[in-house]
């Protein structure tokens, strides 16, 4: 048998600090589904299965190291299958998913990034945009995630993320183009490496807030995101140049029929006028005899 797997209706973003509690919540009350599943996905990994569910069951179960640490809990009420974690630490950063199985099809329900932050680590990722905030379509922009370190020792994995309101938090890009020179700050103990994302030949479906996360050392850093908006001034003139062109030659259209229509029914009754005037003048003589 063929297993079909649909991808996910919905992908969550929740950035919670270190020693914070987070519920990720999953509702089932409206799917044909009897089996239902937590996934731990962290950048770099193979998926973990978290716990199972058998919605005809009170309980769910936890699936392996995740059964023994009792910082992960299950929620079970009517329709939800909700995935709490208490007191989160740095490897809880991953994406979760709650999948559903029913006649060997799998759909993902609903997803969810955790980012967890610590304010106790050396690395940060800061994402800002290098170009102008006045975008065009059809121009192109290199957005910027630079990446301080204390050493300029060890290898980073970037990810791109792109949010928006037509589509949710997703992956866009990994490991984009790098900066292979680590440079130290003047007078400072931070050393700086520049990864960029270039965009070119830019639509409005590009626009929404791209996010840059460094997996370095076991961690996961994103920075506060880069938001790319459109200026629609040029294209708001020409389309209302547009409709005022179509409005003028509609109504000279209009006016153009109607005075046709108009000159038709003229000529049309003139005609039945001197027809009829014709057929009394033939037919007088003939009445008098």
């Amino acid at each position: 048998d063929m297993t079909a797997l649909k991808p996910s209706s919905s992908l969550h973003f929740v950035s919670v600090s270190v020693g914070e509690d987070v519920t990720l919540e999953c509702f089932y009350e409206h799917s044909a589904a009897v089996m239902f599943y937590w996934y731990k996905h962290t950048l770099g990994q193979k998926p973990q299965l978290l716990s199972k569910f058998y919605r005809h069951d009170k309980n769910g179960m936890l699936n392996g190291e995740f059964k023994t640490d009792p910082r992960f809990e299950l929620e079970i009420t009517s329709g939800k299958y909700n995935l709490k974690i208490s007191h989160v630490q740095i490897s809880d950063s991953a994406t979760y998913y709650c999948i559903s199985a029913y006649l060997y099809v799998y759909e993902f329900v609903e997803g969810t990034i955790i980012h967890v932050k610590d304010s106790g680590l050396n690395i940060q990722a800061l994402v800002h945009q290098s170009a102008s905030e006045t975008i065009q379509p059809g121009g192109s922009v290199t957005l910027n995630c630079t990446v301080h370190t204390e050493t300029c020792d060890g290898e980073h994995s970037v990810y791109w993320f792109k949010n928006s309101e037509e589509s949710h938090l997703g992956l866009i890009y990994s490991h984009g183009d790098r900066n292979d020179q680590c440079e130290r700050k003047p007078n400072t103990q931070t050393n700086t490496r520049v990864y960029n994302l270039p965009l070119t030949s830019l639509n409005l479906s590009h626009a929404g807030t791209y996010y840059c996360a460094v997996a370095s050392c076991g961690h996961i850093l994103f920075g506060n995101g880069t938001k790319l908006d459109f200026e629609h001034k040029g294209d708001s003139l020409v389309l209302v140049y547009f409709l005022s062109g179509v409005l003028t030659f509609t109504t000279i259209l209009v006016a153009f029929l109607a005075y046709t229509a108009y000159s038709m029914y003229k000529t049309k009754s003139c005609q039945c006028t001197d027809s009829q005037a014709r057929s009394a003048a033939a037919s007088g003589p003939n009445e008098e005899v």
